[in-house]
């Protein structure tokens, strides 16, 4: 550690740019230590800001650049010769190659962000035979993000760089897998969609088929929810045996970040978004899901039904949840303690429940595919700026929003599963009486 921020000290453009170029050929180097110190410097006076990312980007698309040539050039031969050997050979390479150079490009930029993946995806990219072009586009892009996100880190924390940059790098790299999750059960989703509707449909039939009666599907069903509710109570369980050592490092890293990121002049764009959350505000999202069902809505009936549980049933919930955490016999002194003993506080967990059932509710009934993209991805990135503005203000601590969000998501999501399986029986029992 002593000997590479001495080398910076001394060699400073010159190192960060070869460092960074050989880290993506797959050298062993601390490329995003070397960044957050740069930062440090550039917090100091002795490195320019702009000129960093500058030399840090460029460094890094060259080296993606050889990397991906190298690929290109010496790989192919590589795997074709052994490639059967390790279950490689031209027709699954053939099959990659068609994966990567249809989804590989979303691939390029997150993974930059995960240790041991963005030392062969250039290398990868080059076997795969991705066009140079679009290989381009995205790899530099990615990079540039990269750099820029550590480089901006290390100036923001300042002396406390060393101090909270572990904390912060193990934070987004859990939040780079969770995107990659959600990615490819999308991905899985869209490309199997109809096999899995099928396989649902079927199941339903037998299900119907074996209870032999509409009346003992219903009980089956509501059996089926209590055993989910039990099965989210065990999971909570779990989440606070495992994170109970973890909410003080969160919070403080999270309480230093935010108000050293965003100054004084971001004040009136935080009182925008802590206002987004609302109770009013909250109510007015409640009457726009409820005309929209009234007006697109296909299974008006249900929707609504689904419409008043969530709404209602929202308050039952949070009260419940207050009751159970508030019961837990933990040592007073622990972070658990002082977060489950005033958990729910606020308004998060009704407002991750309000805004995920509209914009559920007007995806589902609009075709477009980029209008999906676009709802869904506005409306995480709206709870995020509330729970930044929430922070920002000092009104939560941060693992209180994060913990809120998540059990609001749990009541979210059992309550839509409700309502597509109540959908797809209704369906199936449509076709089988107009078959007789």
């Amino acid at each position: 550690m002593g000997v590479i921020t001495s080398y910076m000290d001394q060699y400073g453009y010159v190192l960060l740019f070869i460092a960074l170029l050989l880290e993506l050929l797959a050298l062993p180097l601390p490329g995003e230590l070397i960044m957050s110190y740069t930062g440090f410097l550039v917090y100091q006076g002795h490195l320019g800001w702009f000129i960093s990312i500058f030399v840090a980007g460029v460094g890094s698309s060259i080296g993606m650049t050889i990397a991906y040539w190298i690929g290109s050039k010496f790989g192919t031969v590589f795997f074709d010769k052994y490639g059967r050997k390790f279950h490689m050979g031209p027709e699954r390479l053939e099959n990659t190659s068609k994966w990567f150079g249809k989804y590989g490009n979303k691939l390029l930029i997150i993974a930059y962000f995960i240790p041991g993946v963005r030392h062969f995806t250039g290398y990868f990219s080059g076997i795969t035979h991705l066009k140079f072009r679009t290989y381009a586009i995205y790899a530099y892009s990615g990079a540039f993000i990269w750099v820029a996100t550590f480089i901006s880190l290390g100036k923001v924390l300042g002396p406390k760089w060393e101090q909270f940059h572990a904390s912060i790098k193990k934070y987004l790299l859990i939040g780079i897998i969770i995107a990659l999750f959600i990615l490819v059960i999308v991905y899985l989703y869209r490309r199997k969609k109809e096999q899995i509707k099928g396989a649902a449909i079927l199941g339903i039939n037998r299900m119907m088929k074996l209870l032999k009666s509409r009346r003992r599907t219903g009980i089956f069903i509501v059996c089926t929810v209590v055993i989910t509710l039990v099965l989210s109570v065990l999971l909570i369980e779990v989440i606070q045996s495992l994170l109970t050592n973890e909410f003080q490092e969160f919070d403080e890293t999270m309480n230093f970040l935010v108000p050293s990121t965003f100054g004084q002049d971001w004040t009136p764009f935080m009182q925008l978004f802590s206002f987004m959350d609302n109770s009013k505000v909250l109510l007015i999202i409640c009457a726009c899901s409820f005309l929209w069902i009234i007006w697109k809505g296909k299974n008006k009936v249900l929707e609504l039904l689904a419409w008043l549980l969530i709404i209602s049933g929202g308050e039952l919930y949070e009260e419940s949840l207050i009751r159970l955490f508030h019961s837990l016999p933990l040592p007073e002194q622990t972070s658990a303690a002082r977060l489950f003993h005033k958990f729910p506080s606020e308004q998060p967990l009704m407002a991750f429940v309000i805004y995920g059932f509209a914009v559920f509710v007007f995806v589902r009934h609009t075709r477009k595919a980029r209008v999906h993209s676009n709802a869904a991805a506005g409306t995480l990135l709206l709870l995020l700026l509330i729970a930044v503005s929430r922070i920002f203000f000092g009104v939560q601590d941060p693992s209180d929003i994060v913990v809120e969000y998540i059990f609001g998501g749990v009541w979210l999501g059992l309550n839509i599963l409700v309502l597509e399986m109540l959908r797809l029986l209704r369906n199936v029992h449509i076709d089988v009486k107009a078959n007789k």
